[in-house]
Parts: C-alpha cells; sequence; structure tokens
C-alpha cells in the first residue's frame, strides 16, 4: 500500500521530534525547490534517495488503440528518476 502524504508527515513528525505543521511546511517548501530546479533544467540528488534529472522525449509515432490509425505525439520534457545504491541494496 502506497505511503500517504499525512502518513509521510506523522513518520518524520515523530522521528525527529517536530511538530506536524513545521514537517507540513518543510515537505512543501521541498517540493517548491525541486520543481523549481527541474524546471530550469537542473538535477537534484536526494541522498541515500536517488537523483532527479529532466529528460527530453523527442516527438514519435503512435497508434490510437482503438482505430489502429497513426497518431502524431509531441515532443516533451519528462522527469526521470535514478536510485541511490543505498536504496537499491537496501530493497533487495
Amino acid at each position: 500500500m502506497a505511503m500517504t502524504k499525512d502518513q509521510l508527515i506523522s513518520d518524520i513528525a515523530e522521528a525527529i521530534d517536530a511538530p506536524k505543521t513545521t514537517v507540513r511546511a518543510a515537505l512543501e517548501q521541498l517540493s517548491e525547490i525541486v520543481g523549481d530546479a527541474l524546471e530550469n533544467g537542473g538535477e537534484i540528488t536526494l541522498p541515500g534517495i536517488g537523483k532527479l534529472k529532466v529528460s527530453d522525449r523527442p516527438a514519435r509515432t503512435g497508434r490510437n488503440p482503438q482505430t489502429g490509425l497513426a497518431i502524431e505525439i509531441a515532443a516533451k520534457k519528462v522527469v526521470k528518476y535514478v536510485p541511490a545504491k543505498a536504496l537499491t541494496d537496501a530493497i533487495n
């Protein structure tokens, strides 16, 4: 089962003995910082967790599954996640 935002906030607050409101504000600020860095073409390394970086996905031809007709899929930027070795070792 996936961990919810509230569960994450509760676990962090309990682990560091801080109020949930402080942890919630820090988590929301982290989200903004990561978004801004990725928007500007940078990458973010979260120690022990992994790395987030922006990658370009080129335009390509796809198929409509209902009709089988070819459609053009536009190029776009996507966020790629590369897990840290420590995290990979921990789950294996």
